[in-house]
């Protein structure tokens, strides 16, 4: 699997923002990627070091709109924390809300 194909975006919530502070980004990732793809792919884009990964599956929602009922995606994120001397600087400077 290609890196660019196991790493699909970022995630910009305000527990992904609260997790930068102990060095820890999330991403969303591939239904399929394990950790060790994920840890390769994250090293290969932003030519960082990799300490810990962390990865867990996100259960699909109950949704209805009107009689219609069925659910969200579920969908696969993974938390990566970095060697305390790397930063990510896609992050960095963004606050939530502007």
């Amino acid at each position: 699997m290609n890196a660019r194909t196991v790493i699909i975006r970022p995630i910009v919530s305000e527990k992904s923002y609260a997790l930068l502070a102990a060095n820890k980004y999330t991403f969303r990732v591939h239904e399929r990627a394990h950790k060790t793809q994920v840890r390769q792919a994250v090293e290969e884009i932003f030519g960082v070091r990799v300490r810990d990964v962390r990865t867990m599956s996100v259960k699909p929602k109950p949704k209805r709109r009107g009689y219609t009922s069925g659910k969200t995606r579920g969908w696969k994120k993974a938390v990566v924390q970095l060697h305390p001397d790397d930063r990510i600087e896609l992050f960095e400077g963004q606050e939530l809300g502007e």
